[in-house]
């Protein structure tokens, strides 16, 4: 599984894009706009785009996986379904809170939770609930590559914000605690913004959420 992060939106949100590369099909992982670029991704790969996965319901994450998947043809995966009212006001509340271009409210073709695998071509990627930033907010795991996208919840020397609607630091901190933490210490993660890190690093060091050993 090859990974690349196309940065979108003014909030330089990482979207991801994923491929099996036996099969060249292909993954997007939170479009949260500028979809011109992430085409131009696509074709420069020559990728065939098989579906649209979302980790959680923000503008910044998800504000054109409907007008990707509906150019694509493809159907859209996740969040898990705690993160509905978030997709009902992409178009509404969310534009005026965070300033960004409206998205296009949408149901997902498929809610995830804790347990659930999703496919990309031949490989599987694991799905953990990880609310706290957003009570539906879910976190994908390849573990073939040992690389997460963890979204709003895990960043390099940071955490997700709680203090937004419905956000909790109890759940998120347990979140990383239970389904981030125990990944493994040589697992690279994705956040939703800025660079990359490996969980046993911010296992070690983060201090919004120390490790108790």
């Amino acid at each position: 599984m090859k990974f690349q992060i196309i940065p979108v939106t003014s909030f330089q949100q990482n979207c991801t894009l994923m491929w099996d590369e036996k099969t060249n099909k292909a993954a997007v992982v939170d479009p949260g706009g500028d979809v011109p670029r992430i085409v131009a991704a696509l074709e420069k790969q020559g990728l065939t785009l098989e579906k649209v996965l979302v980790t959680h319901g923000h503008l910044d994450h998800c504000g054109a996986a409907k007008t990707l998947a509906s150019q694509f043809g493809v159907p859209i995966e996740g969040p898990n379904e705690a993160d509905a009212w978030l997709l009902e006001s992409l178009a509404t509340a969310q534009t005026r809170m965070w300033g960004l271009p409206a998205g296009e409210p949408f149901t997902p073709d498929r809610w995830l939770k804790q347990g659930d695998t999703v496919t990309v071509g031949e490989e599987t990627l694991n799905v953990y609930e990880c609310p706290g930033h957003s009570p539906g907010h879910v976190a994908f795991f390849h573990p073939g590559t040992k690389v997460a996208i963890t979204g709003d919840v895990l960043f390099a020397g940071s955490i997700g914000r709680t203090d937004l609607p419905k956000g909790s630091f109890k759940e998120l901190e347990n979140s990383i605690r239970t389904n981030l933490y125990t990944l493994g210490d040589d697992v690279q993660f994705i956040p939703g913004h800025g660079p990359t890190s490996n969980i046993g690093h911010e296992r070690r060091s983060n201090p919004y959420v120390p490790d108790k050993k």
